[in-house]
């Protein structure tokens, strides 16, 4: 069961996606009550374990997500008001559109 974590592990995968995977593929539910130990514990005794916590992480990759997504959204919204702009010139849209 630690071998298979570890494999596991090596692929790039954190604690919490490893402790989904394992039912799945060896049937074993809880690895606590296998091997005594849990799956962070087991990672940091190999040397496998992440370098930052997981809920860091997660925050982390969520900021970036938001900071890209906030990035293109400026654009888009320019291009919005230019083609508002045109179309009420052109009276396609009233001049009351917002």
């Amino acid at each position: 069961v630690r071998w298979s974590i570890c494999k596991i592990a090596k692929k790039g995968l954190i604690p919490s996606q490893i402790g989904a995977i394992r039912p799945d593929s060896r049937g074993i539910a809880q690895v606590k009550s296998v091997t005594g130990s849990k799956i962070l514990r087991i990672l940091k005794a190999r040397g496998f374990a992440p370098d930052t916590p997981e809920g860091l992480y997660h925050l982390i990759k969520k900021a970036v997500a938001i900071r890209k997504h906030l990035r293109g959204t400026g654009r888009t919204e320019s291009r919005i008001h230019r083609l508002a702009r045109y179309y009420k010139k052109t009276k396609k849209l009233s001049a009351t559109w917002k």
